[in-house]
């Protein structure tokens, strides 16, 4: 725990379990809300090619998930360490420019 503690930038174990909980919580919320999204969009499993219902669920849930993480974290009182998690993940996918 205490490297995780350290990688992180925390400082409780408390606080490795609300982040832990905030990580479960968001991605069950992305990927069940992605599902009604597809249906919207017109690409309903029964009748899309599997690789296309999968692609566009997948891409869909992204940035779901990424909006979910903040909001999450801010709703437990992480909002500062998933803010900057948020920030880190998005550069190293070359998205950086979102936040300059």
């Amino acid at each position: 725990m205490d490297k995780l503690k350290k990688r992180w930038g925390i400082d409780s174990n408390f606080q490795i379990i609300i982040i832990l909980i905030v990580f479960a919580i968001t991605g069950s919320i992305a990927t069940k809300l992605a599902a009604p999204l597809t249906d919207f969009i017109g690409l309903q499993r029964e009748t899309t090619a599997s690789w296309l219902y999968w692609t566009a669920r997948i891409l869909l849930i992204f940035p779901i998930y990424q909006v979910l993480l903040v909001f999450f974290g801010w709703l437990f009182g992480q909002f500062q360490f998933f803010w900057n998690f948020e920030k880190k993940m998005l550069n190293r996918l070359g998205l950086g420019f979102l936040f300059k």
